[in-house]
């Protein structure tokens, strides 16, 4: 099997991010001009539940497979990662079809109840049967991962982002006549097409990379499988509980928005709109970066996992301190970009600016969102995913107290709820970093500090310089693509002259 360096699996995650966001993003502006925004208030109400659902399924096995994947690669242990994947799937294939018959259950309430709008019944009854199809996809990409093989899921993502928007285009289309709750429910129904489309994908790959036969004695493995099902779980449950309180979160967060704007005299189809706004354009725009900051998480954890199984202290150091540095990289760019350029961009995309200021409020804050997905992905790889849990459930109870206190307030309203989010994400991050100094004594040098206040600070100059040396208007598109490759341009010269990318660095991508 081909085994990638810590680079070049990041940058082969990169390039399948950058190419499944940029799908992504065809995929929003189809739905968000067929649906509107209370279209995509419904179909964002409903996707909560969903990832609440996945949690429960998975319980965190993914990241366990990676991490015991990558030790038992290291060690050459053949049996061993067939064990692990003979329970794995056994656990997640029986927790899903549980969770998948739960969610069929509670939905009506859910709907009628809690987010107050029964049309969110049918998105989220339609996408009951992605559970199964991605509890089995997680195993499978828990292995690649762990053996430090990037490219099948990589392709993947590519895959079950061209068949969604195939099908989203015309599944949307059809249904949208007979209602919007129709629309959001073929939504989810191309995504469930996508999902399964990727997981043959990945099956078929797995049946050509294996090296084991796990229908051979497979009952024998998992007969005497106790001791590496209670390596899965020592990570597993952690990880769970800390997926869970992200997953319960988001399944909470809509309906505490829906209750505290209803409280503050909105009604309900304003309140949808409203967090249709926030949620469909805003926040996946500042979540734009985090699919570098993601790949860099996905492959550090089995590269950490092996660093600490050879008991390599400085090597774990130096790849936290490079994941940092190069995820503060990806995301200052475009902290500046939705901060100097929130209304051209919103209305170029989207053809509203109704969450220019949104942008404006979230996006200086969410840079230590970009930190804090390698911090994360750290935390589980050394153990520590119960210290995870726990900074996650602080910084989620703040953030909600904060949210209800706000949103409350008919003068503050949804903005109530931008600003708790905002509140949330630097709290973790600062969580997380506190908790990797207390365990292995890590810290951002203090030179790196200074080299990122310089990077932002610059950029966000240069971009306010070009705004008033070259103003455009919102109809002047040419004008805007060549400003932003003006700053783009000299984007890059900052970061090779500040050294957040490293001649070493490029030399490693050209190794073997």
């Amino acid at each position: 099997m081909t085994k990638q360096n810590f680079l070049k699996g990041t940058i082969i995650l990169i390039i399948a991010g950058m190419i499944t966001r940029f799908l992504g993003f065809i995929n929003r502006i189809v739905v968000a001009r067929v649906m509107g925004e209370e279209g995509i208030g419904l179909y964002n109400m409903a996707l909560p539940t969903l990832f609440l659902m996945y949690t429960i399924s998975q319980i965190g096995l993914p990241i366990a497979i990676s991490k015991r994947v990558a030790e038992a690669d290291a060690n050459r242990d053949t049996k061993k990662i067939k064990q692990i994947l003979i329970i794995s799937l056994s656990i997640t294939g029986s927790l899903s079809i549980i969770s998948s018959i739960l969610m069929y259950l509670i939905i009506p309430y859910i709907a009628t109840n809690l987010l107050t709008d029964s049309r969110v019944y049918y998105p989220m009854l339609a996408i009951i049967p992605i559970i199964p199809i991605s509890a089995v996809a997680a195993v499978i990409r828990g292995y690649f991962q762990g053996r430090q093989n990037m490219k099948p899921q990589s392709i993947a993502q590519v895959i079950e982002q061209i068949v969604r928007i195939a099908f989203i285009v015309i599944l949307v289309q059809i249904f949208a006549p007979y209602g919007l709750e129709f629309a959001a429910a073929a939504a989810m129904i191309s995504v469930i097409i996508g999902e399964a489309v990727s997981l043959l994908y990945m099956l078929h790959m797995f049946q050509i990379k294996k090296r084991m036969k796990l229908r051979k004695d497979a009952f024998h493995y998992f007969k005497t499988g106790r001791k590496t099902l209670n390596q899965l779980l020592s990570i597993a449950l952690p990880s769970t509980a800390s997926k869970l309180v992200s997953s319960v979160a988001n399944f909470l967060e809509p309906i505490l928005v829906a209750q505290s704007l209803a409280f503050a005299g909105f009604q309900t189809a304003v309140a949808t709109k409203m967090y249709g706004t926030l949620t469909g354009y805003a926040i996946p725009l500042l979540f734009l970066p985090t699919f570098i900051t993601h790949s860099l998480a996905v492959a550090l954890v089995p590269n950490i996992s092996e660093a600490e199984a050879k008991n390599h202290k400085k090597l774990i150091h130096y790849r936290i301190h490079q994941s940092v540095r190069l995820s503060f990289a990806s995301g200052a760019i475009a902290t500046v970009l939705l901060t100097l350029f929130a209304d051209p961009i919103l209305m170029y995309m989207y053809g509203t600016n109704n969450a220019s200021l949104f942008l404006k409020i979230m996006a200086p804050c969410f840079l230590f969102m970009y930190i804090q997905f390698p911090l994360n992905a750290t935390l589980q790889a050394l153990d520590l995913a119960k210290q995870a849990m726990w900074n996650n459930i602080v910084a989620t109870v703040i953030k909600f107290i904060v949210l209800i206190l706000l949103t409350t307030n008919p003068e503050v309203g949804i903005y109530g709820a931008a600003i708790a989010m905002c509140v949330g994400v630097i709290i973790g991050t600062i969580f997380h970093l506190v908790t990797l100094f207390r365990h292995i004594q890590f810290v951002i040098p203090f030179s790196m500090i200074a080299k990122m206040i310089a990077l932002i600070g610059l950029t966000f100059w240069l971009g306010w310089l070009l705004i008033r040396l070259f103003p455009f208007s919102i109809n002047q598109f040419i004008p805007f693509v060549l400003t932003l490759i003006v700053l783009f341009l000299c984007y890059i010269l900052f970061l090779f002259s500040l050294q957040f990318i490293s001649k070493d660095e490029l030399k490693q991508l050209r190794r073997k």
